[in-house]
């Protein structure tokens, strides 16, 4: 598949995209949008894919929407339709497919390229980048995922704080706050990023798709309903061939050679 806006590169087992519009610190317009749930859609599609890490070409991870591609008039820009028909796919397809995403941090995630990063699995940031919801330095509010995905990061009080100040949110306290995974200085952010490829790509990754669904579930359900859940998920997850070579390794002292089936 050729894409105009996004680098779409495939490994053995992992593959990469990149949004490409460096130009304008990839700002988020509707075919770059598109491109990145066609391609996230071949990922979720693709057996052999096991990860994803998703970056920004130059300077930026992304600085939110593209507010040149909304229209001149102001007072009539359509946010319902491009929130319901631009950004609420992209981010429904990235939480329930069940392939991990790793998002690579290299620059600015401001307003939506916030939401963006927020809503992959695993966050590793340059101490450089920062994440800032600057939606409300032009009046409006979160959008694209961020009003569910902060206030479960940081709780309530923190979360509301954010949102309302629009203050950057530098790797280092991303981490310490719990909005990252990892800081590392800009120079290890590659290698940093491979450590968790490597172990995604030999993991048990049906055990981790059911697991990235469960955690997904688990916060709108009461804990009767989330033992149910379990005892079903682990029906399945003990079905899988994963799980035998798992019993097997174990037994005979050696490391498991998980095969994601």
């Amino acid at each position: 598949m050729n894409f105009e806006t996004i680098i779409y590169t495939k490994n053995t087992s992992w593959a990469k995209v990149s949004l490409n519009r460096p130009e304008v610190y990839n700002a988020l317009n509707k075919t770059l949008l598109e491109e990145l749930l066609a391609a996230f859609r071949e990922v979720e599609n693709d057996e052999n894919i096991r990860c994803v890490v998703l970056t920004g070409e130059g300077k930026a991870f992304s600085s939110g929407q593209d507010l040149k591609a909304v229209g001149g008039d102001i007072k009539n820009v359509p946010f319902d339709d491009i929130i319901r028909n631009q950004y609420n796919p992209l981010i429904t397809q990235m939480r329930t497919m069940k392939k991990v995403i790793i998002c690579q941090l290299n620059g600015v995630a401001a307003g939506a390229g916030c939401s963006l990063a927020l809503a992959s699995d695993i966050i590793v940031a340059s101490h450089e980048a920062y994440l800032a919801e600057i939606f409300i330095n032009i009046a409006l509010i979160m959008d694209a995922g961020s009003t569910y995905f902060l206030p479960r990061a940081l709780g309530a009080y923190k979360a509301f704080e954010i949102a309302t100040t629009g203050r950057k949110i530098y790797g280092e306290e991303a981490e310490r706050l719990g909005l990252a995974n990892k800081s590392v200085p800009a120079s290890d952010l590659e290698n940093a990023v491979m450590e968790f490829v490597h172990y995604y790509q030999n993991a048990p990754s049906k055990a981790v798709g059911l697991i990235k669904e469960m955690l997904n579930r688990s916060g709108g359900m009461v804990l009767a309903e989330v033992l149910e859940m379990e005892a079903l998920y682990q029906k399945e997850a003990g079905s899988s061939s994963d799980f035998a070579e798992g019993v097997m390794a174990f037994l005979q002292k050696r490391k498991p050679d998980f095969k994601g089936k």
